[in-house]
């Protein structure tokens, strides 16, 4: 079974729809609902609640991607909502982890600083969305925050302390932020590749 690029019709051409209202879009707004939901939950120490939050979160970022590809509705909209919730979730997710003692402060600072120097570069270059096509690290990237921070949050619950979960979750965090680190490197290359082929009137293939 494909993980990545799941729901891909092989040999079929899709189309690029201009309407807000679909499936995968409406997805992404509640993954938007859910980041406020989280932060009281955690600062409430509800880290039962919260864990399952962040399981139905992290799942709504593979759901909609599933959607937009099984369902044909990958939309101009999307394509810049989706990784809009994704940087939002998670910079308010380890920002939360952190003020609640729950995660140390280099999981904030490997999280913030990356996106704040893509953020700088792609205004300076573009003005707005680079419409970059979004790297295979950069899922497995997502999917290790997504998955690590509710084993992190599981290992602070009463029947979680003092097991393994903890040290799994920050193993996972720990490779997800290399790998994020690396990720925005890979951003920022693609980034000025696309602009002096767009200054030189080059095509620009990704």
């Amino acid at each position: 079974m494909r993980i990545i690029g799941a729901g891909t019709r092989d040999n079929f051409e899709y189309r690029l729809l201009t309407t807000f209202w679909t499936v995968p879009n409406l997805i992404t707004v509640v993954r938007f609902l859910l980041v406020p939901l989280f932060v009281w939950q955690a600062l409430d120490m509800h880290y039962g609640w919260a864990t399952l939050t962040l399981v139905v979160l992290g799942s709504s970022d593979w759901i909609d991607g599933y959607a937009a590809r099984r369902l044909d509705q990958i939309s101009t909209v999307g394509k810049w909502l989706d990784p809009v919730a994704d940087r939002l979730a998670l910079v308010v997710i380890a920002t939360t982890f952190v003020a609640t003692g729950i995660a140390p402060a280099w999981l904030v600072f490997s999280i913030v600083i990356p996106d704040i120097a893509l953020i700088i570069n792609t205004w300076v270059l573009f003005r707005g969305n680079p419409n970059l096509p979004v790297s295979n690290l950069g899922k497995i990237r997502t999917a290790l925050l997504l998955v690590g921070t509710p084993l992190l949050l599981m290992g602070n619950t009463d029947w979680g302390k003092g097991t393994i979960l903890g040290d799994i979750a920050t193993w996972s965090l720990a490779l997800a932020c290399v790998l994020h680190v690396i990720a925005a490197v890979h951003y920022f290359i693609l980034g000025h590749r696309k602009a002096k082929a767009l200054k030189s009137g080059t095509e620009w293939s990704g």
